[in-house]
């Protein structure tokens, strides 16, 4: 089957590593679905860039289920013709606080959109990919920090946790109907999230990196890619870090 008639899904696709992936896949070839809560001018350049109708963009809010059910209702009907080929978990959100004083609805919050959503994201992924008898591919977005830690993001790194054992325990159920399951767990990246870092937190990051810098969100696309293609068949329930040697 050729890339045309794969839809892929990316959650969070507005910005950042999700937008990065989601221009990548479109050139590609695959037909892509995204959401965010908001657009953004970002992607509306890639409707306008891509005007074939292969990118699908509507506002969800990853961590209500109600969204995310209404959002894959209305890919389902985007789709039409091409098959549901695979899903991206990247959407999450970050917020630094120490756990002693770390309000509960933060927690919650987190909680809710980087684990609680992924979950469910993949369970409607997975009731469309079972369904077709085709196969096809997960990818969830870790992070280094869910199997370091990083002082002032207890709740942020345990949800990153969380997503790898989902990794690991869904490649376990899904595998014999050719469905893999696999995480990516970059390293800090020059992306919205890490600017919120200040400038000593950046260099401390740098000074312990063999390769000497931030990662970028062309360092981590690539593999995205790779895991979504037919060469990465035989590679399931892994977690492949991306971290320019902080974690070796």
């Amino acid at each position: 089957m050729t890339n045309e008639n794969r839809c892929v899904l990316v959650t969070g696709g507005s910005r950042g590593l999700g937008l990065g992936l989601v221009s990548d896949l479109l050139g590609q070839g695959y037909a892509v679905a995204t959401c965010s809560r908001a657009s953004g001018a970002a992607i509306a350049a890639l409707q306008a860039r891509h005007g074939d109708g292969r990118l699908f963009w509507a506002a969800c809010r990853i961590g209500d289920e109600a969204d995310e059910e209404n959002y894959f209702a209305n890919v389902d009907a985007w789709v039409g013709r091409r098959s549901f080929y695979g899903l991206v978990n990247n959407a999450g959100i970050a917020v630094e606080g120490i756990l002693a004083t770390f309000p509960t609805i933060e927690t919650e919050r987190i909680i809710a959109v980087n684990l609680l959503g992924a979950i469910r994201m993949a369970r409607l992924a997975l009731r469309r990919l079972l369904a077709s008898r085709m196969g096809g591919r997960i990818v969830n977005i870790s992070s280094i920090i869910g199997s370091r830690g990083y002082t002032g993001l207890a709740a942020y790194s345990a949800s990153k946790a969380g997503l790898d054992g989902l990794t690991r325990s869904l490649a376990r159920e899904v595998g014999r109907r050719a469905i893999t399951v696999n995480s990516v767990a970059p390293g800090y990246l020059e992306t919205e999230m890490s600017a919120t870092l200040a400038p000593r937190q950046q260099q401390q990051i740098v000074n312990r990196t063999p390769l000497g810098r931030l990662g970028r969100v062309d360092d981590v696309v690539p593999a995205i890619r790779f895991l979504l293609s037919d060469e990465a068949q035989f590679i399931t329930g892994q977690t492949l870090v991306i971290d320019g040697g902080v974690t070796c």
